[in-house]
């Protein structure tokens, strides 16, 4: 029982529970910003190239070869898949990268805009050292 207990006290410290949350936030900030670049900004960048879709760009290595059966049934070539580097891929979720960085750029930068900068401490009075050598100068001086 003691180890479930602990479990618990672990599992319901502060900053733990925040995390989570954090976490559940981060991954429907991740979908939201997946919908806007792919709904709303990839298709202006592919109007732009083109009128393509912009996932559909890519450098073909090897193209696709389909199987063929000879008269008989039998497979005389083996079907491949095509081999493609898909740039276009690529670059909608670099993109999309891009928009969440700067997102989380500008809430960072407003959470510490929002935090009250502390006053710097009052200095401290002289030690008991000092005290004691300003007194020897005092006395220096008479």
């Amino acid at each position: 029982m003691g180890m479930l207990k602990e479990f618990k006290e672990f599992a319901m410290k502060g900053n733990l529970v925040d995390m989570a949350v954090a976490f559940v936030m981060g991954g429907a900030f991740g979908k939201v910003t997946s919908s806007f670049i792919d709904g709303m900004v990839m298709p202006l960048v592919g109007q732009l190239m083109g009128g393509k879709n912009f996932n559909e760009y890519k450098f073909v290595l090897n193209p696709e070869v389909k199987e063929i059966k000879d008269a008989a049934g039998a497979i005389a070539t083996a079907a491949k898949p095509e081999v493609a580097v898909k740039w276009g891929a690529f670059l909608t979720v670099a993109i999309e990268f891009i928009v969440v960085a700067f997102v989380m750029f500008m809430v960072i930068k407003a959470i510490n805009k929002m935090k009250k900068a502390e006053p710097a401490p009052a200095p401290a009075g002289p030690t008991n050292e000092e005290k004691l050598l300003m007194e020897i100068r005092d006395a220096l001086k008479k």
